[in-house]
């Protein structure tokens, strides 16, 4: 079963953000579009790239009215830690989620059981609290912010303009799609 168009599952976990911990919960989620990046461990190696991505573009994320959360099985406590000691992770502004009994990562249908841990799994949620966007990489295939910012904006587009579409690649801007009898066999 896929999550797309499903309504986030009750949750409640500690976080780390802006020098302080904090409680996040689905309710945090809702009223605004939010993206979740699901993520292996701290103190990693492709993890601190991507983070330090989302880092780097945070602020592109803000002015369309998307909060960022990233995900992880550590505590609150190791994000902290991992935030006062790296240069990557010390960019980040956005919270970052401890899962430590893995409930937020079952969630999502990310957690690798056997190790504990969470696959690379990005997810977009609507104001409405219902997943528009869900991408599950391997842990070795690290993700681009840009792209991701790309596809929150066709998502917006979209929630927008109710009937149109945003085909292969589209940027903001271009032209949109109107599906309809006429267009059958014509793309």
């Amino acid at each position: 079963m896929s999550l797309i168009n499903t309504e986030i599952k009750p949750f409640k976990a500690n976080a780390f953000k802006d020098g302080q911990f904090i409680e996040v919960t689905d309710a945090s989620l809702k009223g605004k579009w939010s993206v979740v990046v699901f993520y292996p461990a701290d103190f990693t190696f492709v993890c601190p790239t991507e983070l330090e991505d989302l880092a780097d573009h945070y602020e592109q994320f803000q002015k369309l009215g998307v909060e960022v959360y990233g995900v992880s099985t550590d505590t609150h406590f190791a994000h902290k830690a991992w935030h006062d000691t790296s240069e990557a992770i010390g960019k980040v502004k956005y919270t970052l989620i401890g899962d430590p009994t893995g409930a937020i990562t079952r969630n999502f249908d990310v957690m690798i059981e056997e190790e504990g841990l969470a696959l690379r799994g990005t997810f977009l949620i609507n104001p409405e609290g219902q997943i528009k966007l869900c991408e599950i990489h391997d842990n070795g295939i690290g993700r681009s912010a840009s792209e991701l910012l790309r596809k929150v904006k066709a998502a917006q587009y979209v929630a927008a303009h109710p009937g149109e579409v945003c085909p292969a690649k589209w940027q903001e801007g271009d032209k949109t799609l109107k599906p309809s009898l006429s267009l059958v066999g014509k793309i």
